[in-house]
């Protein structure tokens, strides 16, 4: 299997995940930045933030770089002989460049095989939902003591303005139990989260957790928590460290009203599931914890078994916040450390990408849904309107 994986999701994860079904063994190529650059456009995130994306996916075996993105004979011999390929495999959506379809050298030889699409997310949605967050859009920040909300740019939050005094959190401050909008239970506007059309199924969850074994007697548990909101090449680093610290890597991972909470904004971009997918796609944790509490408490650290918790030195949040408040019982515990960020990667590096080019981000997110939009109906037209001649016969 091979692609671009530019801004990887959970949705990437899975193809990996159906790929490797189809046999024992999964390579995935990383197309090169120069191929990509040929054939569509520079890409988003540079070669070696996408080959830790893949590289960290538990469902990938092997890891080939720099790829070629249209697929030819010559490169297609090449992978057979030097990898033992048996086949090619790809989604069931076409992929054609310069109108040449990109796996014809593949389909040619009867060595290629498909699988289906994972629906209800792409790389354009999720691009889409961070153009949302432009330096003119606006949303709702509480001021402090009370529960009015005063209009702030998220150039400011992006920038590191005055708003971020807003983040501190003092002993006395008891603007954590204040609700902005008490409708929707959110500090901020909705998460962009919320615009996600994924169905998570309890099956599919299931399948993501493939590995996942409690920790046995004696082994050291490590827990790490956060937001973990699209998760990227900087998440998986600091992961792989954590991971050193002991046997066992339990990831905590923060509902959406918590992130909000602390991010306001209509953070998180993505929403619990699918944040929880996206980490239970990595290799380097055991096990997650699903709407994890902000305050880790003796009653959590006795009944998960942590031996230490960790935090490093990076943060995708831009707000200044003591860790002490969190991480009060771990440290009097005296099992609490700091560790090195070993990136300084950020979500904010994302947005700011493409807050760059937005309005050519812009044209081709327009495109690109247009196609999905004409892929989908392709797909499950026939049989609507079938459904509907039924109903009319009988």
């Amino acid at each position: 299997m091979d692609g671009a994986f530019d801004v990887m999701h959970y949705g990437h994860m899975n193809a990996f995940r159906l790929g490797r079904s189809l046999g024992t063994y999964l390579i995935v190529g990383v197309n090169s930045d120069a191929s990509i650059t040929r054939c569509k456009g520079p890409p988003l995130m540079k070669d070696s933030e996408r080959l830790t994306m893949v590289e960290g996916c538990k469902f990938v075996d092997e890891v080939v770089p720099d790829c070629p993105y249209i697929m030819t004979a010559e490169y297609l011999e090449y992978i057979f002989n030097t990898y033992e390929v048996d086949y090619v495999v790809h989604g069931d959506d076409p992929c054609i460049v310069d109108g040449k379809d990109v796996y014809a050298a593949a389909k040619k030889r009867g060595r290629y095989r498909s699988i289906p699409r994972t629906e209800g997310v792409s790389t354009t949605d999720i691009v889409g939902r961070m153009l949302l967050m432009t330096k003119d859009h606006h949303f709702l920040r509480r001021s402090r003591g009370n529960s009015v909300g005063s209009a702030v740019s998220v150039s400011g939050m992006l920038d590191g303005g005055p708003e971020e005094e807003d983040c501190r959190r003092g002993e006395d401050d008891d603007s954590d139990n204040e609700i902005l909008n008490e409708e929707s239970g959110y500090y901020g506007r909705t998460p962009l989260g919320h615009q996600s059309k994924f169905l998570t199924t309890t099956n599919l969850l299931r399948l993501f957790s493939a590995g996942v074994k409690p920790p046995e007697e004696g082994m050291k548990v490590v827990y790490v928590d956060g937001a973990w909101d699209m998760f990227h090449c900087g998440h998986v680093e600091f992961l792989k460290e954590a991971s050193k610290r002991g046997d066992y890597l339990i990831v905590g991972i923060h509902g959406d009203a918590a992130v909000n909470k602390r991010r306001g904004g209509n953070l998180p971009l993505m929403n619990l599931h699918e944040r929880v997918l996206s980490v239970l796609g990595c290799k380097y944790m055991n096990d997650v914890l699903i709407d994890a509490p902000l305050e880790i408490t003796p009653d959590m650290i006795a009944s998960l078994k942590i031996s230490e918790v960790v935090h490093g030195t990076e943060s995708d949040s831009s707000c200044i916040e003591n860790p002490a408040d969190r991480y009060r019982y771990p440290k009097e515990m005296g099992i609490l450390r700091q560790i090195p960020s070993p990136s300084h990667f950020k979500l904010m590096d994302i947005i700011h990408r493409i807050q760059k080019k937005q309005e050519e981000f812009q044209k081709k997110i327009e495109r690109k849904k247009k196609a999905e939009r004409e892929w989908f109906e392709n797909k499950y037209q026939p049989a609507i309107n079938g459904s509907h001649a039924n109903g009319v016969q009988n």
